[in-house]
């Protein structure tokens, strides 16, 4: 008789045992599951989501590629690869020159990967800069407008005269981020092995 007590006892050690090993296997459940379901409902409904990241400057210009541009000089200086951040200095050249050359030093250690392509000007030109005249002024060019190219020489995005430094230093440096340099990140190149 004595022996129903330590089955009765055994028994209720392995039941005990048993519930605590499905919770902390819901607990694991729940580690896992939680943040898939909270993922899946900010998308669902939009909550916790920023509407989109703009740009400061005009996304997508119409302008055509930099090696369109009607100009004098011919920009074989500017490395290939690099972003270029083209500016008009038909007016207030010394201003404008010393301002995106400021800029441009301000990128640190991504500086190299950015060249800066003044269109216009009599002046002698400043460190890291490429100086062109224009042929003939064309339609969408506007004195003291700002124009950042892509390694592919596509424009990408433009600012007028009155954009702020800080405005265009948060965009350069957004999408040098977003696009590693080749170098930098050998794991994105194929074939080269």
């Amino acid at each position: 008789m004595q022996e129903k007590p330590a089955e009765q006892h055994s028994n209720a050690q392995d039941t005990l045992r048993a519930r605590r090993q499905r919770l902390k296997l819901l607990a694991l459940i729940a580690i896992f599951a939680i943040p898939v379901v909270t993922a899946w409902v900010m998308v669902e409904w939009r909550i916790g989501i920023p509407e989109q990241r703009t740009a400061h400057g005009e996304l997508a210009p119409a302008v055509p590629a930099l090696a369109e541009w009607p100009l004098v000089e011919p920009i074989e200086a500017l490395e290939p690869g690099d972003w270029v951040l083209a500016f008009d200095c038909s007016t207030e050249c010394e201003a404008l020159a010393d301002q995106w050359w400021r800029l441009h030093r301000a990128l640190g250690r991504e500086a190299p990967r950015v060249s800066r392509l003044r269109i216009g000007g009599d002046q002698p030109a400043l460190p890291g800069e490429s100086v062109a005249q224009w042929a003939q002024a064309p339609e969408w060019h506007s004195p003291g407008r700002v124009w950042l190219v892509d390694p592919r020489g596509e424009a990408v995005l433009t600012y007028s005269r009155e954009v702020e430094l800080r405005d265009v230093m948060d965009d350069i440096s957004h999408l040098l981020r977003m696009n590693p340099e080749k170098r930098v990140a050998p794991e994105l190149e194929v074939g080269n092995r």
